[in-house]
């Protein structure tokens, strides 16, 4: 491997060990404070780990139509478990339980379709996963990343008309960045999801950093219970 492939696998490397870092830390305040938003960005941040990981893989050569598939569902999963922890910034509970109840059951058609679908090794090219999945996939895939795109962005601007805290702003436009890169994807610019996790990555680091004490911060920390964003 020249020494620029050994650059960019290494940044793959460092980019799966940041954001499994950052879903283990939300595993553990699931745990503690048994908070299902908590729950969700922790699936979240842990399918983007995933992702990464294959994109890994994929570079170095490790490729077989299983990861493919993954890399698929994850591509599109990623925005939509990651919309599920915006939830609270909606006050309709009606609203919430309905939109609760169609991401699951898209996310759950896509993965049913993902993984019964042979996806072919040529899909990569050059370490990078750049063929388009057929398109029953890409038509169902938008069944998920767009509502969820939509409502990460709404949840955004509801929190900072209540009240402006930047790490929620950070956290969200992180969130939103990754869910971009995946419809990037979808939409046959494969390059673009790994663009978008990098700057993802980014805004979602800065969001969960406590820099003034040096430990990691709650995810969108508010200080009520309505202004909270994820």
């Amino acid at each position: 491997m020249d020494p620029t492939g050994t650059v960019i696998a290494v940044s793959l490397g460092m980019l799966s060990g940041v954001l499994g870092s950052l879903s283990a830390r939300g595993v553990r305040r699931f745990l503690s404070a048994r908070d299902p938003h908590q729950l969700m960005w922790a699936v979240g941040l842990s399918l983007a780990t995933a992702a990464t990981v294959v994109e890994l893989a994929a570079y170095v050569g490790i490729v077989s139509s299983l990861l493919l598939q993954a890399y698929v569902f994850f591509s599109a999963a990623i925005v939509g478990v990651l919309s599920l922890g915006t939830l609270r910034a909606f006050h309709r509970e009606l609203w919430k339980r309905a939109y609760l109840g169609y991401a699951l059951a898209s996310l759950a058609l896509v993965a049913v379709v993902s993984f019964t679908t042979p996806l072919p090794t040529s899909m990569v090219r050059d370490g990078v996963i750049s063929g388009n999945p057929p398109l029953s996939l890409l038509v169902l895939s938008s069944l998920v990343t767009v509502p969820a795109t939509v409502v990460l962005l709404t949840a955004c601007a509801l929190s900072l008309r209540r009240n402006f805290r930047w790490k929620g702003l950070c956290m969200l436009g992180g969130a939103a960045v990754l869910g971009a890169g995946g419809a990037f994807y979808i939409a046959s610019f494969p390059v673009m999801l790994y663009y978008a996790e990098f700057v993802g990555i980014v805004l979602l680091f800065f969001g969960l950093v406590d820099f003034s004490r040096w430990t990691l911060a709650g995810p969108v920390a508010a200080s009520g219970p309505r202004e909270r964003a994820g």
